[in-house]
């Protein structure tokens, strides 16, 4: 027998459009600032910071954080965590350009964990794409819903 078979399932979400209806134009202020912080200096070439990669497919996809916590029936004040996120890029980022982003929901998995107890595992997927609908890069995140009313 299956150590989660005796939980409720999980939300069924997957396939949930997380496309994005605005554009996201990385500014080279915004970039120059960020580079500060991190003790580098923007690149002469004009791409991006690289972790724009995550900034930009977080603010620009259809969902805020609020809302896709929503979707996965899971109250955002719970507090959601990131447990992974991983991308791989087509091209680098570059300032000044505008880009939008595609994306979905890939599941929503129900386990027990010894130290939250109760959990969902989100996996979500997204696509960020540029003036010609040409693929930059490709993130994949997950994250942990801890499900404390499960426990």
């Amino acid at each position: 027998m299956n150590e989660n078979s005796d939980l409720p399932p999980a939300p069924d979400v997957a396939g949930t459009s997380l496309d994005g209806t605005e554009v996201y134009v990385i500014s080279a202020e915004e970039n120059a600032a960020l580079c500060a912080s991190t003790g580098v200096a923007p690149a002469a070439d004009g791409s991006a910071h690289p972790i724009y990669y995550y900034i930009a497919t977080q603010v620009a996809m259809g969902k805020t954080v609020a809302g896709v916590c929503n979707v996965c029936e899971f109250d955002v004040d719970d507090g959601p965590m990131m447990g992974s996120s991983g991308v791989v890029f087509q091209k680098p980022l570059m300032v000044g350009a505008p880009y939008r982003v595609k994306g979905k929901i890939l599941g929503l998995a129900r386990k027990r964990s010894r130290k939250l107890g109760v959990m969902d595992v989100l996996t979500y997927r997204l696509s960020l794409q540029d003036e010609a609908d040409a693929e930059v890069l490709q993130t994949e995140n997950v994250w942990v819903l801890p499900r404390r009313e499960l426990a």
